[in-house]
């Protein structure tokens, strides 16, 4: 049966896992810089979507994709399997190449991916920096990172799958312009976005991100929320912004209690350990991206009869 509102899983660890930073964020940053590279092949063959959100990657029930990319009349997919801890890359017409994930540089997991789709008969060149990191190191030069732990990775993974399947829920609530539920490899969150429809100031500069990447992500109004996995120092929360933030936003109503407005990000923020304690994780959460899009919907005079569904809907 299909979760909804009213038929959402009991609490449960094997649900929720325990995701604390300090236990694996070697891996984390590792694992950002694998996803970087997997990424940026997105970037190079699939046409250029509004929002960027042609680079972005998918969760499945064994870990994350591309989904399929256009090769020429060919098309290829990678996955990362956090299951069997497997990389597999395929193709359209049978080929087939495996990586083991295990503890290797980022240096020889991009020689074995750019191999790979040479192998396949499906090359492809990147850019070698990393984005939206502190002091990159090209793929080719990092023998740094090299860290991997397969019972984080698989719990990350499986946080990804069990907030995709809650957002899933509260995306079903809104009939306009919505973002799929992707992974952003850039910072290596999972978000969902919002559009009013409305035309938004001119983004001011992002460090990180060209000018045209950051003002075409937020040409119009946008209420997002999504989960971080945190960094060092920063354990995982879920959060929730608007752009550009409407007077009275930050003061807004909010639910869970767990949560509160966070002014040095400017944004909504949910503990994901608080989230993942609560009598009921999952109404938890849905309670927290009801709340904080009312908050941006009602500051910013959206038109809900327009763009939200009927109540019942939401509960098929």
């Amino acid at each position: 049966m299909p979760p909804t509102d009213r038929n959402a899983p009991s609490r449960s660890a094997d649900v929720w896992p325990a995701l604390p930073q300090a236990a694996w964020s070697d891996t984390c940053a590792t694992l950002q810089l694998w996803m970087q590279i997997v990424g940026k092949i997105r970037l190079e063959l699939v046409p250029a979507i509004n929002h960027a959100w042609n680079v972005t990657l998918y969760p499945t029930v064994r870990g994350l994709t591309t989904a399929p990319m256009p090769h020429g009349s060919r098309m290829l997919q990678i996955d990362f399997d956090f299951i069997e801890h497997i990389l597999v890359l395929q193709t359209s017409d049978g080929g087939r190449r495996t990586l083991l994930l295990q503890p290797m540089t980022v240096a020889a997991f991009y020689q074995y991916v750019m191999a790979a789709l040479d192998e396949l008969n499906t090359p492809v060149r990147i850019w070698h920096m990393p984005v939206e990191i502190a002091d990159p190191i090209p793929f080719e030069e990092d023998h740094t990172h090299q860290a991997y732990d397969s019972e984080y990775a698989n719990r990350f993974w499986r946080i990804l799958l069990q907030t995709t399947r809650v957002f899933t829920v509260f995306r079903a609530r809104f009939t306009g312009k919505v973002s799929p539920i992707h992974l952003f490899w850039g910072a290596l969150d999972l978000a969902c976005t919002r559009f009013s429809g409305r035309p938004a100031p001119e983004h001011p500069s992002m460090a990180g991100l060209p000018d045209r990447v950051t003002r075409d992500a937020y040409s119009h109004e946008v209420s997002s929320c999504g989960f971080w996995p945190g960094a060092p120092g920063i354990e995982p929360f879920f959060y929730s912004y608007a752009y550009p933030e409407p007077k009275g936003y930050a003061q807004s109503p909010l639910v869970p209690e767990l949560a509160h407005f966070d002014s040095a990000m400017g944004e909504f923020v949910l503990s994901y350990e608080a989230m993942r304690h609560a009598v009921d994780p999952d109404s938890a959460l849905l309670e927290f991206l009801q709340s904080t899009y009312e908050a941006a919907a009602n500051c910013a005079n959206w038109d809900r009869a327009a763009l939200e569904a009927p109540t019942k809907s939401n509960n098929r």
